[in-house]
């Protein structure tokens, strides 16, 4: 609906954003070397290499210095671990070596599959970080279970969330590892040419972190406190080279790729059979920065994304899947509010909105991506992706380009600036002048404090369209105190309503939003409880445009419980406010009567939730909330069921019940979401993998099946399998079959 209302000078809202970052600064150069001395372990130098057979029997392994004294995480905080796990590394001119020795008091081990990029919490596992440039904002993780089943992921931003770590990044390094009857030994080779790393260097941080089901307990070389997650790249210790390295030496790669589709749509009456070429090339520049280029790229064998239950008026974000966009991905993806606002957001690349505006595949021609070290402290980033116009679809051809430089301040935290274009070079009929291009320019501070406890953002961003450069503004102030007992939270988020990123991800613009949340938790020290908190968390949104009107208020009071055996409950108590500026029908039923705009609703919701010890062979999360909603009622029970036939298969039943009921004339709903999944793991180099999802909300009842045989190191064939059914009147939709080949060549 029009807006009237004279718009709030931005003076009004900045003020508070300033002094916040401010205070940043003062608390960046304040906290540095907050943590206790590192540890030390040294890596021994060797002329000839280990043959990997998983048995430390060799001379050099007795030969190099060894270090154990794991301390716990879980459950104490800080005490003798049960079991001695052994470090032990060495390394040639062209490999790094890594020697583990775990100590067990059983074989029962937790091994959820036998596939690549397993997840600690529910797998036996041993494993290394390392921080190559000395900075404590991104790391090289890789782990191995006791069956040497790996698993590698970058950590970006010190590590401070979970989500950020990225799985979905793969490099080429190998792992064995042989059972006794009282520990497992791992032997682990990484070339260098693996990583990066500056010439000469003869120090790296270094952690390794020990997940043990049969002793149920948590564990970690560098100690780490209980309220950090293990990825926190504050707490390394320092791992020694006899000799300083050499270069890093990474080789050129390329990637090349055949795939043969065949595809039916029934919705049009199309059917089609295409034979697809193209690949990447990966090329190294210096010793810190990767030069990847991309031709016709095809993603048809990357996972299916999970499908959600929409009962909100803004879209919901989903991860990048897409190996092409993942190294150093942080460095294009961080800038912004990941919840407010993002200015580039990488999915937006390669999907486009058709007459009718819905979402479809827009063909990426080509493109290249810089990015990576410049030096220890200065970090680049640029990517320019053609993609291919589509006249029926009336999308223009466009080009994508981004580029981000970060520098290291104090000891963890950096400054970074941006500047993200979109635009079109050819004139369409059906482009809007003002739709020609968008751009995106901004600078972030990102907080990290040398002991964890602080960590904080403050950005500002500014867009242009042709014909309004003004305002256009997107802003942030967040911090967060981290300690044992509390856990205390500050944001505050300004994005004007002009402000636009076509590249970006923004559910809504026009908005002031106040968050502050506390938490303070509890630590038993015995009982079936290993810690409990409560927590009181405020999220108020205003609109500038309405005269600072509030439009929604979310107040949460919650309890949460961590049990010694892994299981976790959480109970919350919300009291919401939405103030609906437009009509809304939150059922999202065709041709429903929607509830009436320029309303306030009042709401209160009671949920609680149970994760069962994810160690166990059969292991459940359950979910459930009630209460008023709008000027109704809902209820919502899911959850989700795995059973684990260890190590080679998995079956899971994913489930949401939406229970939606309000008053006539207005819409009732009953809105299913049922996934069930197969994975089965014949091999380390053979996986089958089944997911069906059906969706009454989305009227699709969809399966994906994938087969994927690894015949070389990072080099795949792969057999997929959709087919999508409308669910209202049962019958076909679309329905396709992929083959596709890529092959990892190193030159």
């Amino acid at each position: 609906m029009p807006l009237d209302n004279p718009r709030v000078p931005q003076g009004r809202l900045l003020p508070k954003l300033i002094c916040t970052f401010l205070s940043f600064l003062a608390i960046g150069s304040a906290t540095a070397l907050g943590q206790e001395t590192p540890r030390q372990i040294t890596a021994h130098y060797i002329d000839s290499p280990i043959q990997l057979d998983g048995k430390l029997d060799e001379l050099e392994w007795n030969m190099s210095t060894s270090s154990g004294n794991f301390r716990q995480f879980f459950p104490g905080d800080g005490l003798p671990a049960k079991t001695h796990t052994e470090l032990r590394i060495m390394y040639s001119e062209t490999t790094l070596y890594v020697g583990i020795r775990a100590y067990i008091s059983g074989t029962d081990f937790v091994i959820s599959s036998l596939r690549r990029d397993f997840r600690a919490s529910n797998n036996d596992n041993v494993t290394l970080m390392f921080d190559t440039f000395q900075d404590g904002t991104n790391a090289f993780l890789f782990g191995v279970t006791p069956l040497g089943v790996q698993r590698e992921a970058l950590i970006a931003n010190g590590g401070s969330r979970r989500d950020e770590f990225n799985l979905t990044w793969d490099m080429k390094w190998q792992a064995e590892t042989s059972v006794e009857d009282d520990r497992y030994e791992i032997e682990i080779a990484i070339p260098f040419t693996s990583l990066k790393f500056p010439e000469g260097t003869d120090t790296w941080r270094f952690q390794s972190y020990r997940f043990d089901f049969q002793q149920n307990e948590r564990s970690a070389w560098m100690p780490i406190p209980q309220n950090q997650i293990p990825i926190n790249l504050a707490f390394m210790g320092e791992l020694k080279f006899e000799r300083p390295l050499g270069k890093s030496r990474t080789p050129l790669a390329l990637i090349p790729y055949i795939n043969t589709l065949a595809e039916q749509d029934f919705e049009d009456d199309a059917s089609d059979v295409r034979l697809k070429v193209g690949g990447d090339a990966k090329v190294a520049i210096g010793n810190g920065m990767n030069l990847d280029v991309t031709l016709n790229p095809d993603f048809s064998n990357v996972e299916v994304d999970d499908i959600f239950t929409n009962l909100t008026r803004f879209e919901i974000s989903l991860p990048e899947k897409r190996q092409f966009f993942i190294d150093n991905s942080d460095l294009f993806s961080s800038f912004g509010s990941f919840r407010d606002a993002i200015p580039f957001f990488s999915r937006r690349i390669g999907i486009a909105r058709d007459t009718a505006d819905n979402l479809v595949e827009n063909q990426i021609l080509g493109g290249v991506r810089l990015s990576g070290k410049l030096s220890q402290d200065w970090r680049l980033g640029f990517l320019n992706l053609q993609t291919n116009e589509d006249l029926p679809n009336a999308i223009p051809s466009n080009n994508n380009m981004m580029f981000a430089l970060q520098k290291r301040v104090f000891s963890r935290s950096n400054i970074g600036v941006f500047w993200v274009n979109r635009e079109s070079f050819k004139d369409y009929d059906f482009l809007a002048p003002e739709d020609r291009y968008n751009r995106v320019i901004g600078m972030d501070y990102n907080l990290a404090s040398d002991n964890g406890i602080w960590n904080g953002k403050f950005y500002l961003h500014k867009s242009f369209q042709p014909g309004d450069s003004q305002g256009n503004l997107s802003s942030q102030a967040y911090l967060v105190y981290n300690t044992r007992e509390y856990r205390i939270v500050s944001d505050w988020v300004y994005v004007d309503e002009d402000y636009q990123s076509d590249l970006g991800f923004i559910p809504r613009t026009d908005i002031f939003k106040n968050g502050t949340g506390i938490n303070r938790t509890f630590w038993p020290g015995k009982g079936i409880v290993n810690s409990h908190e409560v927590g009181l968390v405020s999220i108020m949104f205003f609109r500038p445009g309405l005269d600072m009107k509030k439009t929604d208020h979310t107040l949460r009071f919650s309890y949460e419980a961590q049990f010694r055996n892994q299981a976790n409950l959480a109970l919350r108590y919300f009291n919401r406010f939405i103030f609906l500026t437009d009509p809304f029908d939150p059922t999202g039923t065709d041709g429903g009567v929607e509830l009436p705009g320029d309303v306030g609703y009042h709401f209160n919701q009671v949920s609680a939730e149970f994760q069962s010890n994810q160690g166990r062979a059969f292991n459940f999360a359950l979910e459930a909330t009630a209460g008023r909603f709008f000027n109704g009622s809902s209820q919502n029970f899911g959850g989700e069921l795995f059973l684990r036939l260890q190590p080679k298969a998995q079956l899971s039943l994913a489930f949401i019940y939406d229970r939606i009921r309000l008053p006539d004339p207005y819409p009732e709903a009953d809105l299913w979401l049922v996934s069930p999944k197969v994975d089965i793991t014949f091999s380390k180099s053979i996986f089958w993998s089944t997911l069906v999802q059906y969706s009454n909300q989305r009227d699709n009842l969809g399966i994906n099946s994938r087969l994927q045989w690894r015949f070389a190191p990072l080099s795949d064939l792969y057999l997929v399998y959709n087919d999508n059914y409308f669910t209202e009147r049962f019958a076909p939709r679309y329905r396709s079959i992929n083959l596709k080949l890529t092959y990892w060549l190193n030159i």
